[in-house]
């Protein structure tokens, strides 16, 4: 038999058991606020110890964006093998365009609690109080819990989340791309992260930027980071000695591309993206000896699908 641990906050009490949580939210059963706020305080502290850019070790499985796709995010975890059987290494973009932007990010955070070793959180660039309240995850935190106090808890821990990873110093992965002002993981490292993602400067650019089939640099469509042509990415690759970059940020309709003569690759990890695209999604295994395996899936049936409180903004799909 279990042991049900509870802590009291006021008159109520809600259980501080990571196990309890993960439980419940792949039941879809409903977290009280007080039990998302210990999730956020939990967390914390585990995300301020790791690195800028975060060593991840093999064997793992990389993700890219989720987007508040909570029942594609559970056939992900269907396909790719559970926690802790399976390592995970997520790059960002948890919140908006779903509808359980806040089922999900509570289920990786709570699997970041009970498994700090076997799962990696990036920041992607909705995870940012500018960008959450424009595109779903504000309104869907007004609309379950009834007060924007669980936007701004998460919003908090955000500014906390890993800008990039480095696979076996091989694999260097973030969600968006590169930046005119970093040529080295050195200078990624001594990045100041803790706050919210800057309007311009290297931690958006880490955040925002795409490959384009381009010479040198190019000023990004999406007003925010820019365009970096091929040369830049194998000057930065064959510079800090890596095999390739994998980034998310991009919506791809077989779930994974490569461009830059290899030296790029895409992933997308939410199928039929805002329920209406129609695209696959993948993940990507990474084995013992870099071996890579891609793993494409289709959106997962859903039971219901709760209104949204209001239409958000169609930002470059």
């Amino acid at each position: 038999l279990s042991t049900q641990h509870f802590t009291a906050t006021g008159n109520k009490m809600f259980p501080k058991d990571p196990n309890s949580w993960i439980e419940s939210l792949t039941k879809f059963e409903f977290l009280s606020e007080e039990t998302l706020k210990h999730i956020c305080d939990t967390v914390k502290p585990i995300l301020i110890n790791e690195a800028n850019v975060q060593r991840v070790q093999c064997p793992v499985t990389v993700c890219g964006d989720i987007h508040g796709q909570m029942y594609d995010l559970l056939e992900l975890f269907r396909i790719g093998g559970k926690i802790p059987d399976s390592n995970y290494l997520f790059l960002g973009d948890y919140v908006d365009r779903g509808y359980y932007s806040i089922e999900c990010i509570a289920l990786l955070f709570s699997l970041k609690i009970r498994y700090p070793n076997r799962i990696t959180i990036l920041r992607g660039n909705h995870e940012c109080r500018t960008t959450s309240q424009l595109y779903g995850f504000y309104d869907e935190c007004i609309r379950k819990y009834g007060s924007a106090e669980i936007w701004r808890r998460f919003t908090d821990v955000f500014d906390y989340l890993p800008i990039t990873a480095a696979i076996e110093d091989k694999i260097f992965c973030l969600h968006g791309g590169l930046s005119p002002s970093i040529s080295t993981l050195d200078q990624i490292r001594v990045l100041d992260r803790f706050q919210e993602i800057p309007h311009e400067g290297p931690i958006n650019d880490l955040m925002w930027s795409d490959p384009e089939p381009i010479s040198g640099w190019g000023i990004s469509a999406r007003g925010a980071g820019y365009y970096f042509g091929s040369d830049i990415s194998e000057l930065f690759v064959h510079t800090n000695n890596l095999d390739f970059i994998c980034r998310a940020h991009q919506l791809v309709m077989t779930g994974f591309c490569w461009c830059h003569n290899k030296n790029v690759l895409t992933l997308f990890s939410a199928p039929n993206y805002c329920y209406r695209v129609g695209n696959e999604a993948a993940i990507m295994e990474v084995g013992e000896t870099l071996q890579l395996d891609f793993l494409q899936f289709d959106a997962a049936p859903r039971k219901e699908s709760p209104m949204i409180g209001r239409v958000v903004q169609n930002y470059f799909l």
